[in-house]
């Protein structure tokens, strides 16, 4: 997929890492490292009044938003990324002295910002332990037949901070009965079921889980409901709805 010709920023200057040889449209010189596209072409930073400035790398956010803060000029850095098919931001361009004011403001607060840090950790902490003990109730509520300290582990696993999965999910955040369903069984296909070895061994994955829906069928009734499910001549729900689910909770 080819680059948009300008990077997807609206605010404020822009400057592109040059993944191919560029040259300057205006000056010649080359082959540019950072670049602007003016018109569609390429132009050093000098050509374009930005020669004089000094590259931050991303990762301090502190010091990237006092840099800006002090610097009259600045712009923003990015690279595209192939794989992802979309610019990313690398860093930023400002003045020197901006950059020398902006480091001597972050050190003068570093134990400070240390300590709020240290605060704001131990906050989501606390906050991801009710969370989590909250979903795993809900599990309990739902599955009143899921194994002791089996729910706990779902929860921790669905619910983990950053991960992508169901529990830090809109839905999973509202504890809907979806959501919690979702973790449960994708907790069911992966610990109580060969649905792990059928994929390492080539097996495709819709078929693979054709293969297990019996068990996580039969699993979740169980766990759902225990004491009816122990009655003989009981239906269950069709194995298609736990084989064909969509796997929100991996």
């Amino acid at each position: 997929m080819a680059a948009p010709a300008t990077p997807p920023y609206r605010t404020g200057l822009v400057v592109i890492q040059a993944l191919r040889k560029k040259h300057c449209a205006e000056c010649r010189s080359g082959p540019l490292a950072l670049l602007v596209l003016e018109e569609g072409v390429p132009r050093c930073l000098d050509c374009v009044d930005l020669g004089h400035l000094v590259f931050l790398p991303r990762g301090d956010t502190a010091l990237t938003r006092r840099s800006q803060e002090e610097s009259s000029l600045s712009a923003v850095v990015v690279r595209f990324d192939r794989r992802r098919s979309r610019y990313e931001r690398q860093g930023v361009l400002v003045e020197e002295a901006a950059l020398a004011r902006a480091e001597h403001r972050c050190l003068a607060d570093a134990e400070a910002r240390r300590r709020r840090r240290g605060r704001d950790a131990r906050r989501r902490a606390a906050e991801d332990v009710r969370f989590t003990d909250a979903f795993a109730a809900e599990v309990r509520r739902l599955f009143p037949g899921c194994p002791a300290g089996r729910a706990g582990a779902i929860a921790a696993h669905a619910s983990v901070r950053g991960s992508g999965r169901v529990g830090r999910s809109a839905a999973g955040q509202a504890l809907s009965e979806a959501a919690v369903t979702s973790a449960v069984i994708a907790s069911v296909r992966h610990l109580d079921t060969p649905y792990d070895q059928f994929l390492m061994s080539g097996v495709p994955r819709c078929q693979a889980r054709r293969r297990i829906a019996p068990v996580v069928e039969m699993t979740m009734r169980e766990w759902r409901e225990p004491e009816r499910a122990r009655r003989p001549g009981m239906k269950g729900i069709t194995g298609s709805e736990y084989g064909e689910q969509e796997e929100y909770g991996e």
